[in-house]
């Protein structure tokens, strides 16, 4: 085993451990974001991000949420049980500060992912693959 893919082995293993863990403490909260960053194939941690919700009136954001990713790139817990309702959110993810925090050059300052609420009874996982040049996102479980 090469000695550059022992710490993605050991976070891969970390990562698969804390599952459990985290879907534990995530299993109450109606709505969790995780980042990866693809670059080094790890958790992107210390990711700044906001939640927001599109106010009907003057069409305004109203800030709910400001959090950053954990040790395994999971923003478990963004709003408590009974706080989600139907309606049109934005995760704001601060990836220009990541990537300079890095030493990293990046194309995109932010990424905004708008996604809409109609049955607040499920359970709404938003991931986001993340690369100085790109990124892809997803609803997930």
């Amino acid at each position: 085993m090469s000695s550059r893919a022992t710490p993605r082995l050991l976070t891969l293993q970390r990562h698969l451990e804390s599952l459990q863990d985290s879907d534990m403490e995530s299993g109450s909260s109606p709505l969790t974001t995780h980042v990866l960053d693809t670059t080094s194939g790890l958790p992107a941690v210390g990711l700044c991000l906001r939640l927001s919700q599109l106010m009907d009136l003057g069409q305004q954001w109203t800030e709910l949420r400001k959090s950053s990713t954990d040790m395994d790139g999971r923003c478990p817990g963004l709003l408590k049980p009974g706080q989600l309702k139907p309606g049109t959110y934005k995760l704001s993810f601060d990836t220009g500060d990541y990537w300079k925090k890095r030493g990293q050059a990046s194309f995109y300052p932010y990424v905004e992912v708008v996604f809409t609420i109609s049955n607040d009874s499920q359970k709404f996982h938003v991931p986001l693959l993340l690369s100085p040049w790109s990124y892809t996102t997803y609803r997930g479980s």
